[in-house]
């Protein structure tokens, strides 16, 4: 008979299991991965998982919203840590914390926002981790960009400064920078270009 199982060991092997979970999706891709491979990876029976997720896409959908609230988190922390500085150097500080993140935790980052779930809107917290995630990834560029047309259409215009950065951090995973190329470099030509443009 199964022992009874607390609320702690519960929240510790579900911690457990997204962790394997996170880097076997992200080095094989979600469809190449089973339970069994899962549960192999833990050192239990094929059938333990079951305890505590539905499937391998509610295991998924749980890997990727604890992933969108760690980078929101680290966004989050940036925005707060430089409270005092000027609007340039407090976004600076939250723009250098996204590609922390990015370069620091590859595994999370491609499965965040390289990999698209069916029936997403069914796992309520990958919603909410994704929905903090985008409103965080945009806030701190309106202290920087106050002119009437950053007013008027400051979402699109954040949206444009996160697909070229996340643009970039992609093609350095994927090694498909020329050589030479640093990442870092590149990322800063990309926002340098994108706030003489806004601003001009």
């Amino acid at each position: 008979m199964p022992r009874v199982l607390s609320a702690d060991d519960v929240s510790n092997f579900r911690d457990r299991l997204c962790q394997a979970a996170e880097r076997l999706f992200a080095e094989h891709g979600p469809d190449a991965v089973t339970m069994r491979q899962l549960a192999v990876e833990l050192g239990c029976s094929p059938m333990t998982p079951y305890r505590y997720f539905k499937d391998k896409d509610a295991i998924l959908a749980a890997v990727r919203a604890a992933a969108f609230d760690r980078f929101a988190d680290a966004l989050e922390k940036a925005y707060v840590d430089s409270q005092g500085a000027d609007p340039d150097q407090r976004s600076e500080a939250v723009g250098r914390a996204y590609v922390t993140f990015a370069l620091t935790q590859s595994h999370a980052y491609r499965l965040m926002f390289d990999l698209m779930q069916p029936g997403e809107d069914a796992y309520s917290e990958l919603v909410a981790a994704t929905d903090r995630a985008r409103a965080t990834m945009t806030h701190h560029l309106h202290g920087v960009l106050q002119d009437a047309e950053f007013k008027t259409r400051g979402t699109l215009v954040a949206h444009v400064y996160w697909a070229s950065i996340h643009g970039v951090l992609m093609l350095h995973l994927a090694d498909k920078l020329a050589p030479g190329v640093e990442v870092g470099d590149l990322i800063e030509a990309t926002v340098a270009m994108l706030s003489r443009g806004v601003r001009g």
